[in-house]
């Protein structure tokens, strides 16, 4: 069924558990493990530094080690670019049948654009993916919740806004570890994300 396996991985020791579930469903499988690390470049481009390349081979060669020792066939790769769009190419011209990935990397901006590469891999891929949190359990598990916290946010962030007045354009819904709540005010349209783990929230997108 699964005959080739992608783990993306940025280096951290948040992906522990993802390496780990990556190496399990390839050893129930018997499928080859593809490692694959992108240094960031275009709009994630201030994040790459003169030590960025050299963490990404280490990061794919600590998950071909591991799965070495597990006697598990593994191909790694580094590439550059923006990582959602490596990670796609990638899976497309190597024919993967599954790609895991964490909600989450290190922490601070790169907590926030690792799920962000996550939830857009979700959206776009052709192939199944298995997203692994890598913190404490779900706290935020009711839609209503997500979209009264993310009200509370906007009209807290907005003057002149009341959270009460707020329409829901859809049904929250909850992508890795996420809500993803599309209101909408007089003015415009904002898409407010709300960390189902910790209750955090921050506007992904505003139309005018």
């Amino acid at each position: 069924m699964y005959q080739d396996v992608l783990i993306p991985t940025d280096g951290s020791d948040g992906t522990r558990q993802s390496i780990s579930h990556g190496l399990t469903i390839a050893d129930r499988f018997d499928a080859t493990i593809h490692a694959l690390s992108v240094v960031p470049e275009g709009p994630l481009g201030t994040l790459q530094n003169g030590t960025a390349t050299p963490a990404a081979y280490r990061a794919v060669e600590r998950i071909e080690s591991e799965a070495t020792r597990e006697g598990i066939e593994t191909v790694t790769a580094v590439e550059r670019g923006v990582p959602h769009e490596e990670i796609l190419e990638y899976a497309d011209e190597h024919d993967i049948d599954m790609i895991v990935m964490g909600t989450q990397g290190r922490t601070g901006l790169d907590r926030v654009l690792v799920g962000s590469v996550t939830e857009r891999v979700v959206r776009m891929a052709d192939v199944p993916v298995v997203t692994v949190r890598l913190t404490d359990d779900i706290r935020i598990e009711d839609a209503e919740e997500a979209e009264k916290i993310a009200r509370e946010a906007l009209a807290a962030e907005e003057t002149g806004i009341d959270a009460g007045d707020l329409t829901v354009l859809e049904d929250p819904h909850r992508t890795s570890a996420s809500w993803i709540v599309p209101l909408e005010t007089d003015s415009k349209t904002v898409h407010v994300h709300v960390d189902a783990l910790t209750g955090e929230t921050r506007v992904a997108r505003r139309d005018s």
